[in-house]
């Protein structure tokens, strides 16, 4: 996508008519945080590989971008069908502009490593939404035996890369990722502690394996990975989004809607289900997919001794930081009140004021930390939105709220969820896309 075409994105914005519940069936996209880790990962192998399930959203056309700016043929062959074929890696340096779109464009370094034995990469963009270390990552890299140089950019050589026990200070998913990817090729055997084991992580592993890989471990936080000398080429198709999954089930709930969501992984919903039930909400279940029944009365389950409640994210299995925004906002459409404590990212709840201008009784104590009481009747309003998440969030409030809505910046939203728009639409949304 051209700078040009990240400009209009940027210019365009959501009007939302609220009060309409949702109705009738849609289906999960690919997982956005599985296929781009995955497309880097195809700087592995010299062969074609095919993916199948990729969202076509702007992460995703961004990291082709990435890779075609470095020589690997990167091309969408179907509406969600991606061919990869780095035959040739021409450049080792990673284009700033490119880089400063998102965070996920550092995933492309372990796979240089490996692959060419340097590379020069900026530092990321990416929603501001607390500090985002890199430092888990530069560690890694550093186990394996690279040398590394910080200034301006991150200048790495790793000619003499080795297998290495490596214990990541936090269980971050990119540093995980990163640190798979690169040792999948290095000599020796690499243990990862302190592993992040998310969906979107075992994904990725189970992509690698498909291509020749030896990874042990998977669905625990301690990776064991045998180097390879090369990988061969495959197909492979995405995982389901349960971010975009849990988003739906949130957006049926509080517009009190019937929607089923197809395509869906059972075990990826665990903790997302357990903590949407404290609001009350209720999914039918079924091998691949979820409905939300409709009317649904969404009221605070108090714990024992009628204690309040609180919801708190963390690494897989715990409930996802992703989904913080969404159940803040199912939050204030039930009955009585909860602490929403977003332990990994301070940034996170500061989207709040947003909520609490329409008409939403949230108190933030502190950056990680808000308590909010509901019902409350929200009314419609302008916006912009911050992130990705953040918006997705102020989405879920402007279809149930009174009148209409204007979120600004949708290109935000469009980062993560695949033509959000026309799909909602598809389920009697009144949601326009407008040039502003």
């Amino acid at each position: 996508m051209s700078q040009t075409a990240v400009i209009g994105r940027a210019a365009e914005s959501f009007v939302i008519e609220g009060g309409r519940p949702l109705h009738g069936r849609i289906r999960a996209s690919g997982n956005k945080n599985g296929a781009l880790p995955i497309l880097a990962a195809c700087l592995l192998t010299a062969e074609r590989v095919q993916l199948h399930n990729v969202p076509r959203i702007v992460d995703v056309e961004t990291m082709i971008e990435l890779l075609n700016d470095i020589g690997v043929e990167a091309d969408w062959i179907g509406p969600n069908d991606v061919q990869v074929h780095a035959a040739e890696v021409l450049k080792h340096e990673l284009d700033e502009e490119l880089c400063s779109r998102m965070r996920a464009s550092f995933l492309l370094v372990g796979p240089l490593l490996a692959r060419v034995g340097t590379v020069s990469a900026p530092p990321p963009g990416g929603d501001v939404i607390g500090r985002r270390r890199l430092d888990p990552h530069i560690h890694a890299f550093a186990e394996l035996g690279a040398q590394i140089e910080i200034g301006r950019r991150y200048e790495m050589r790793g000619g003499s890369l080795h297998g290495k026990h490596i214990f990541l200070d936090e269980a971050s998913v990119m540093a995980t990722e990163n640190a798979v990817m690169a040792a999948a090729l290095t000599p020796g055997e690499t243990v990862i502690g302190n592993a992040a084991c998310e969906p979107h992580v075992q994904d990725l592993c189970r992509f690698l394996i498909s291509l020749g890989a030896q990874i042990e471990g998977i669905e625990s936080n301690v990776l064991r990975i045998h180097g390879v000398n090369s990988l061969h080429g495959g197909d492979w198709e995405i995982g389901a989004d349960h971010i975009e999954v849990g988003s739906f089930i949130g957006l049926a709930a509080i517009t009190g809607g019937d929607v089923t969501i197809d395509g869906v992984n059972q075990a990826d919903l665990v903790s997302i289900l357990h903590g949407f039930e404290k609001f009350g909400v209720q999914v039918e279940r079924s091998e691949d997919f979820v409905r939300v029944p409709p009317r649904q009365e969404l009221v605070v389950q108090d714990d024992l001794g009628g204690h309040v409640p609180k919801i708190e994210d963390g690494p897989w299995p715990a409930f996802p930081s992703d989904l913080t925004s969404v159940a803040l906002t199912i939050a204030t459409q039930a009955q009585g009140t909860i602490l929403m404590f977003e332990k990994m990212f301070e940034n996170r709840l500061f989207f709040t004021d947003k909520l609490v201008s329409m008409g939403a009784r949230i108190i933030l104590c502190d950056p990680h930390r808000a308590v909010v009481t509901g019902p409350a009747k929200l009314r419609g309003q302008r916006m912009e939105s911050p992130d990705i998440r953040a918006g997705m969030a102020m989405l879920l409030a402007s279809l149930c709220a009174e009148g209409s809505s204007t979120i600004g910046a949708v290109y935000q939203i469009d980062k993560g969820y695949e033509r959000i728009d026309e799909r909602l639409r598809s389920l009697g949304a009144h949601i326009d896309r407008i040039d502003v």
